[in-house]
């Protein structure tokens, strides 16, 4: 063989040589690329998994948080009610012995021409009264014939019934009790048969 022809074969050779060079280098240049893009990725997937966890921790806190406040509001929305079903309480508390001592006037006045007037003028103050109260929400508790009830009565004594119908009731009322919306202000004191 000739030199020159030597010599082009080696030069192809040199040339190959560097060809795969330059695709290894390419092939690597293109792995590291990929690598670098799946890190990149997997750092994106992982920054994605963290801000989801984030969100996730955020919503529940807004959840409890509306769910606390809505509990609050309802609570103090039923404390006022409350407070406005028995803001007079203390007043009418007050104001029920006053009619007890017009209703002893009323039975303790014997009626008589003389008389008749300061009779109705008492009767007209004890109807005013009443008025008051049952506008206020207060009812009357206690009246012969009742069943008793630990939860509306205070039972002072026992006497034997004068009939079988009223055993284990309310055979006389010594003092009336009342509810305030439902809510005993004051026990009706009794008498039951036994």
């Amino acid at each position: 063989m000739t030199d020159k022809k030597v010599h082009t074969e080696e030069q192809e050779e040199i040339k190959d040589i560097n060809q795969e060079g330059v695709e290894n280098t390419k092939d690597s240049e293109a792995t590291d690329a990929n690598e670098e893009v799946k890190d990149g990725a997997t750092t994106t997937e992982t920054e994605s998994n963290d801000v989801e966890k984030q969100l996730a921790e955020q919503k529940d806190k807004y959840m409890r948080l509306s769910a606390e406040f809505d509990n609050y509001r309802r609570r103090t929305l039923k404390e006022k009610m409350d407070l406005t079903k028995s803001a007079g309480e203390k007043v009418i508390v007050d104001i029920l012995p006053v009619v007890d001592d017009v209703e002893r006037a009323i039975s303790a006045i014997n009626v008589t021409d003389e008389n008749r007037n300061v009779f109705e003028g008492v009767e007209l103050i004890y109807t005013k009264l009443k008025d008051f109260l049952k506008k206020n929400g207060v009812v009357e508790l206690g009246s012969v014939g009742d069943v008793f009830d630990t939860d509306h009565y205070e039972a002072l004594t026992k006497i034997p019934a004068p009939s079988e119908d009223l055993k284990g009731k309310v055979v006389d009322v010594i003092e009336k009790g009342y509810t305030l919306n439902d809510k005993v202000i004051r026990f009706a004191k009794v008498v039951i048969g036994e």
